[in-house]
This record gives structure tokens, C-alpha cells and sequence, in this order.
């Protein structure tokens, strides 16, 4: 079957023959129905010559696409998608941000909602994307491979339903362009993070950063065929989909003389908020919308680190593409915008504290579960006799609440609960609702007795439909960070984001509960804290981790075991035949 076939219903004909109000009540449900569609897709993962920084390789790709194909879908749009691994390495594929109601073994990440496909395997993801608007990616969710095996996955409004709330005098934007950002190594990802994971030093960082796969035209053996371009027309406005690929790089992005106005970010929309700078984790996507007013001519977009944590070595270059208007010179140099300084927290604090929720949040009334989890990056001793890349002869570990997170390799998480008779076996549902020992998170001389976590593979099992606050605080231990964390299977409101400790009095009187963003992945900030709050609505094993790779390599990650609720709506479905084996 061809990539990207779908079906659709029509709408009955014997609606006319319905009393008025029966009419309208039937014929709305059966118009939802007739305007959703079922996508089928193949994404075959396999391998492709690439050239970048004037160095030719071997890159993972999908469908021989970098980045791979986007996915366009309607909200309440069905996608089966069969992933043909034609490679040399297991992979999973993560649809990134999508509910995934009930469909926990479509989720993707290795190990705990599913065993990898293997080489030569192939396993089909079956998902509707429903109650959700905007801009999502997909990626794999198998140790590295993400650095080249990602794309968009756009999601617009239900055909004939709704349109776009941020359309000006009803009119939607000219165009719409998808903006990837990633990173890009001179080496096999692959091979760099298992480098590091064997001597346990930290990994290389990457050699150039990338819009759209390209790394942009100031880069030593980089030109302009290396450059991605965009034709715009004068006075027209585009809806630009930012999603940031990199594996751990958070990005600063603006683009030469235009104003973005944000209006969504994780497929959720925002108030209208004007800024010269988005600031975009990996992980996160943020839709703009910008006015093409200026004099004809070429402008960059431009992006580069923000990096919060001191003393850490980062890819300190700058990727560009270019805005060329279509009336004016090509030949003329594009305008440079100014960018942020690398380390600048406030101006990344001031973007972020800036989103709000379009509407009034649904919050819960109450809270079941209250939760504190200290996030960040600590040691593990060497093991005796053995001589290890860390400082002082040491791994580079990372963790939540102390408990450094362990994969399991026989089965996934999800598989074992679901088969409860193995469950035991493979993972413990006892990861604290608080760190194990409190002290001063965010102090500049954290003591070494707290540097090393313990290794686990625990879960934290919640009862269907609790509400559920989490406090995430950063810490001082080895280098305070801000880490972008995400949860799986859920979006969650960001209540409120602060520096040094949470105060449960002083902090939780300034939580906005008004109109707070809703996010897949939240920054929490650099030697700070941040709160959210969400429904636990979808029954299954949800992995929550900081999305820098090199930290959930190194174990900053849990997961949530949401029981089954009354009912088959409730209820995890039943795992499909093809299910994958370890």
C-alpha cells in the first residue's frame, strides 16, 4: 500500500429524513466522524549517504529522508504507520507529545512501553491524534538515533469544524513552514554515546548545529547549497512550526528585522505573545506567526545555545537558514539578528514566563497526589580495579529523587505490568514521592555524600483519574542545569517556574491558576523549580525524563504506572500481535 492512503466516511444520506433537532444532534456526531480519516504509512528505516562540513557518511535515516517525512493530519485523524527496520540497530519510533489514549504500545520508547524492532523486523503503531492542535514531531526512542531518524507531525484543526484561533480578519496564514532544529556530528551518533557509556565520560559534543537538516552557511566548508531557504512574499504573514531536534542542545532563535508572534507551543495554543527571541528546548515545539513587512531583500534565521550550566563544554556555533523575499536581490548578504548571549537565563526565563494558556485552565479543584522530585546530574564510583572518564576517576550518572533510572532488557515495563505475573521481576513500584534526604538543592557546595543516586528501575503507580502536582527542583550537585523535562502519554499545565528552593507558602501563593501554558516538556530552571499538574486520564506505563539524551542516558528518568480506571473507556487496550520481542 502507498504511503500516505487514507479513508474517510461520508456523510449519511438519511439525515434529511430526521426530525429538525434529531437532525442536528445526529448529523454533528456523524460530521465528526465523516471528517476524520485513517492514514496508513511505511516508514522503513535504513541508511544514506550524507554530506555535511564537507565530510561524507553513513546516516540512520527514514524512507532515505533527512529529517524524515512529515506527518499532516487532521485533529481526530487515525495514523497506522508500519516501521520496517531495514538498519543495523534495534529502533523504536516515539510519536512525541501525542496523547496516545489507551494506545500505550504505540507510544515507542524502548523497553518500557515496547521491546526495539530488531533489524529486519517491522512493528505497526496504531493511534488516533484527538483533542490536539498544532505542532508535534516524531523521532526514534532507541539510544541515539533520533540525531537523524525525527520529523514533523502536523496536526490542524478538524476539517470543516474549526479553524485556526489566531486567523487574522478570518484569513489563515500564507504558508506554513516546518523549522527543524537538530545538532550534527562529524561521527556515528551511535558510536559517541556508546564511547561515553563505556568509559563513563561525558559524551563529545556535536560539530554543528542544523535548521532543516542543513547547517547553514557560516560553518568552515558550509555555503549557501548548505543553507536552508525559505521564498516568502511581501505582507504576507507565515505560520513558522519550530520543533527543536537536538539531542542536548536548548536553542536560542530569531530571525533578522521580523517580530514572532507565538501562538502555540507542544500543540496548545497561547495567548499572542510578541518577541524578537524564542527560546526552545529539545523536545518542544513553538508555532510563530511573522508579518514579512521589511524592505525586500535576505534575512537569517538564526540559533544557538543556551547553555545554563557552567563549565560545561557545549557546541558553541551558530546554524542559519535564510528568508528570501521573492522580489528582492539574491545576491545581496542576508541581515544577521542579534542573538542572546549563550548563558542569558533571564531572557530565556523572560520567554517562557511569558506563555500563556489561550483559555481558562480546567484545573482540578483538588490535589491527590502531591509530589516533589528533585532532578540532576550526579557521580557513580568507578568499580574497583576499573579506570573510568569522569572527574576524580568517577561515571557521569543522573537522576530523580536519588533514583537513577535502569532499563530493563528482557521486557518492557508496560509488558510486565500488563502480564502482572512478571512484573515483579522486572521493575518495583516504589520510586518516592520525595527525595529521600532534603537539603539545600540549589547551595554552591552541595555535600559529596549526596553526589551518587542509587540505580532502580521504579515506577510511581497513580489510580486512574488522580489529580497530580509535581514540584520539579533542579540541584547544585556537579553543575546545576536547566533541564527540559517531558512526560509521555500526557500534556500538563506549567503552574509556575522560580529560582533556588520551592517554598511550599511563599511559592505556591504566586502558582498561576488562571491561564497557565499546557506543555509536553518543561524547562525547569537552572538551580530552580518548576510546577505542573495534570489528570491521570490514561491508563499505562508513562515515562517522564530529562529529553537531553546525555541525561537520560545516564538515568534521569521515571515513569508513571497509571491503573485502569471502570470499564473498557478506561482501561488499557489489549497488546497488539506484533508486538515486538526482546
Amino acid at each position: 500500500m502507498a504511503s500516505g492512503m487514507s479513508s474517510s466516511s461520508s456523510m449519511p444520506s438519511h439525515c434529511s429524513s430526521l426530525p429538525l433537532i434529531a437532525l442536528l444532534l445526529l448529523c454533528s456526531q456523524l460530521l465528526q466522524v465523516a471528517t476524520a480519516r485513517e492514514q496508513y504509512h511505511e516508514f522503513v528505516i535504513q541508511e544514506a549517504s550524507v554530506t555535511r562540513l564537507c565530510r561524507q557518511r553513513s546516516i540512520m535515516t527514514v524512507n532515505g529522508q533527512f529529517p524524515g517525512p512529515a506527518l499532516e493530519v487532521n485533529e481526530g485523524d487515525s495514523l497506522i504507520v508500519r516501521v520496517i527496520n531495514r538498519g543495523g540497530y534495534n529502533v523504536t519510533v516515539h510519536w512525541h507529545g501525542v496523547r496516545q489514549m489507551r494506545t500505550g504500545w504505540s507510544d515507542g520508547p524502548e523497553f518500557v512501553t515496547q521491546c526495539p524492532i530488531r533489524p529486519g523486523g517491522s512493528y505497526t503503531y496504531r493511534f488516533t491524534v484527538a483533542g490536539q492542535e498544532g505542532t508535534l514531531w516524531w523521532h526514534a526512542h532507541s539510544s541515539w538515533l533520533r540525531a537523524t531518524v525525527h520529523g514533523a507531525l502536523i496536526i490542524r484543526p478538524r476539517a470543516g469544524v474549526a479553524a485556526y484561533p489566531f486567523n487574522t480578519a478570518s484569513k489563515p496564514p500564507a504558508r506554513e513552514i516546518p523549522v527543524i532544529l537538530g545538532e550534527w556530528w562529524d561521527m556515528n551518533p551511535i558510536d559517541v554515546v556508546r564511547t561515553a557509556t563505556r568509559t563513563g565520560a561525558a559524551p563529545n559534543i556535536s560539530d554543528a548545529l542544523t535548521v532543516n537538516g542543513q547547517p547553514g552557511d557560516l560553518y568552515r566548508c558550509s555555503s549557501s547549497k548548505d543553507t536552508a531557504t525559505f521564498t516568502v512574499k511581501s505582507g504576507e504573514t507565515n505560520l513558522l512550526r519550530f520543533i527543536n531536534a537536538a539531542l542536548n542542545t536548548e536553542l536560542f532563535v530569531s530571525i533578522a528585522g521580523h517580530t514572532m508572534t507565538v501562538v502555540a507551543a507542544d500543540a496548545s495554543y497561547t495567548k499572542p505573545y510578541s518577541t524578537s527571541v524564542v527560546m526552545i528546548a529539545p523536545g518542544q515545539t513553538t508555532d510563530v506567526l511573522v508579518t514579512f513587512d521589511q524592505p525586500p531583500g535576505r534575512y537569517y534565521l538564526a540559533a544557538r545555545a543556551y547553555a545554563s550550566a557552567q563549565g560545561v563544554p557545549f557546541d558553541n556555533t551558530t546554524t542559519t537558514a535564510v528568508f528570501e523575499y521573492d522580489d528582492g536581490s539574491t545576491s545581496s548578504a542576508p541581515m544577521m539578528p542579534t542573538l542572546p548571549a549563550y548563558n542569558d537565563t533571564a531572557a530565556a526565563t523572560t520567554f517562557t514566563t511569558s506563555l500563556r494558556g489561550l483559555r481558562k485552565a480546567e484545573l482540578p479543584s483538588r490535589v491527590d497526589e502531591s509530589l516533589f522530585f528533585t532532578v540532576g546530574v550526579g557521580l557513580f564510583n568507578c568499580s574497583t580495579g576499573q579506570s573510568c572518564g569522569g572527574p576524580n576517576n568517577t561515571r557521569f550518572a543522573a537522576s530523580i529523587n536519588n533514583v537513577s533510572f535502569v532499563l530493563p532488557s528482557t521486557v518492557s515495563i508496560l509488558q510486565a505490568h500488563y502480564h502482572a505475573n512478571t512484573a515483579d521481576e522486572v521493575f518495583t513500584d516504589d520510586f518516592p514521592a520525595n527525595p529521600p534526604v532534603q537539603f539545600d538543592y540549589t547551595a554552591q557546595n552541595v555535600s559529596r555524600a549526596l553526589w551518587q543516586p542509587v540505580p532502580g528501575t521504579k515506577v510511581y503507580r497513580l489510580k486512574y483519574g488522580a489529580a497530580v502536582q509535581v514540584v520539579l527542583q533542579g540541584t547544585n550537585i556537579f553543575a546545576g542545569e536547566n533541564h527540559p523535562i517531558h512526560i509521555h502519554g500526557y500534556d500538563f499545565y506549567i503552574l509556575g517556574e522560580g529560582f533556588g528552593n520551592f517554598d511550599a507558602v511563599t511559592d505556591t501563593a504566586k502558582l498561576n491558576m488562571d491561564d497557565p501554558p499546557m506543555r509536553n516538556t518543561v524547562g525547569v530552571p537552572v538551580n530552580g523549580w518548576a510546577v505542573i499538574r495534570f489528570v491521570a486520564d490514561n491508563p499505562g506505563v508513562w515515562l517522564m525524563h530529562c529529553h537531553l539524551d546525555v541525561h537520560i542516558t545516564w538515568g534521569l528518568a521515571m515513569a508513571f504506572l497509571v491503573e485502569d480506571g471502570v470499564g473498557e473507556l478506561q482501561s488499557l487496550q489489549a497488546p497488539p500481535p506484533d508486538l515486538p520481542i526482546c
